[in-house]
């Protein structure tokens, strides 16, 4: 097997329990080199146990963690040629900046003449040359976050780890760092394990994404593939924000085409024509998925411009304008379902409008198992 084809991390079948808790339950997981991959899931998921399992700080309770062609289950920390950085910075206070990016090189006996060309390098990377000689309490958050990326990169790992570095970032900070990182990942071209609960963040960031669920990945793929064909309710409801709109549905058949039938705020119910096959043994009660975007107001040119639009009459209960978006909270029999509009066409409160639904982006899914059909 040659160096290229090797994988920059591989994780077989992990295994990590508590006494009788099993906080990861079979994790398999691979990163080409070069790759950025998210670790994705609310609270508890186990996520950031994930990570410090790569990193050596947690024990594994049974499976295999390779960093390139290594079994490193066993490896002290330092000796796994990987770089983290942490939500806390974890800077120490009373050193200068260049003295934090440079104190793992000193302890590892690196010359002073490299040191200075690594700090040099890597503050130049990351625009904080005029800081170097500062302290961190005289640095803003985001300094801090560049100096704790600084330090990580003057390692040149193989691996680098990051454990929800932006989260205690304010709002436009976090954007605003989060495209520093891409930019950074691009020219570094690192491998790059990222762990987050935001799940913007991961969309934006990783080539590909590990979406956990109380310690199992429920899937890992591609951005968009996650986004557009989720493998269950928990992926697609996770990942989005409004969320994917879940409606209780029956297959049937309209005009002899397959359809989706959806009760309406009248009490009365609407077909809506599907734009894919139903799969073989489907169930016939199913949950119809729809992201709010693919609700607009319809009309004859929507018609012609999408293949697939089903319409449907729904009262309008609630408008949100955001901007550059308007959020309207629709009736549709008992359920409250969100639309995402452009606020040129936004719905008003109070009117009952035609919906003109996107079948071709919708979602089926087993109301039991809550698996995309």
């Amino acid at each position: 097997m040659t160096s290229q084809s090797l994988s920059a991390l591989t994780i077989r079948n992990l295994y990590k329990s508590y006494g009788a808790v099993d906080v990861l339950k079979g994790i398999n997981l691979e990163a080409q080199p070069g790759e950025f991959i998210a670790l994705v899931g609310p609270s508890g998921c186990g996520k950031s146990t994930l990570l410090a399992m790569i990193a050596g700080l947690e024990s594994v309770t049974s499976g295999e963690i390779r960093i390139g062609n290594r079994l490193v289950n066993s490896v002290p920390p330092k000796d796994r040629d990987i770089a983290m950085v942490f939500q806390s910075y974890a800077l120490y206070p009373t050193m200068t900046v260049r003295q934090n990016i440079t104190f793992g090189m000193e302890s590892r006996g690196v010359p002073k003449a490299d040191q200075a060309e690594a700090v040099k390098h890597v503050a130049a990377l990351l625009q904080i040359e005029a800081l170097l000689g500062r302290k961190p309490g005289q640095l803003s958050g985001g300094q801090r976050q560049r100096v704790a990326m600084g330090r990580a990169l003057v390692r040149d790992p193989k691996l680098f780890l990051f454990d929800e570095p932006l989260s205690n970032l304010d709002a436009k900070l976090r954007v605003d760092m989060r495209t520093e990182i891409k930019k950074l990942h691009n020219r570094v071209g690192k491998t790059t394990v990222y762990v987050t609960h935001d799940q913007v963040e991961a969309m934006t960031l990783a080539s590909r994404i590990a979406v956990m669920h109380q310690g199992s990945v429920q899937q890992f793929d591609a951005a968009q593939m996650i986004y557009s064909r989720p493998a269950n309710m928990f992926v697609a409801g996770f990942m989005g924000s409004p969320a994917m709109n879940f409606i209780p549905a029956e297959l049937g058949d309209g005009a002899g085409r397959p359809c989706v039938t959806v009760r309406t705020a009248d009490g009365g119910t609407a077909a809506l024509e599907l734009a894919q096959p139903v799969p073989a043994g489907a169930p016939r009660n199913v949950v119809l998925g729809v992201r709010p975007e693919h609700i607009y107001r319809f009309s004859d040119d929507l018609k012609h411009r999408k293949r697939a639009i089903a319409a449907v009459k729904a009262p309008v209960e609630l408008v949100e304008p955001t901007g550059a978006e308007t959020l309207a909270v629709l009736r549709f029999g008992d359920l409250e379902v969100t639309g995402r509009f452009d606020p040129d066409g936004a719905p008003r409160m109070g009117e009952t409008m035609t919906l003109g639904i996107d079948m071709a982006r919708a979602c089926l899914f087993d109301p039991t198992t809550q698996s995309l059909l």
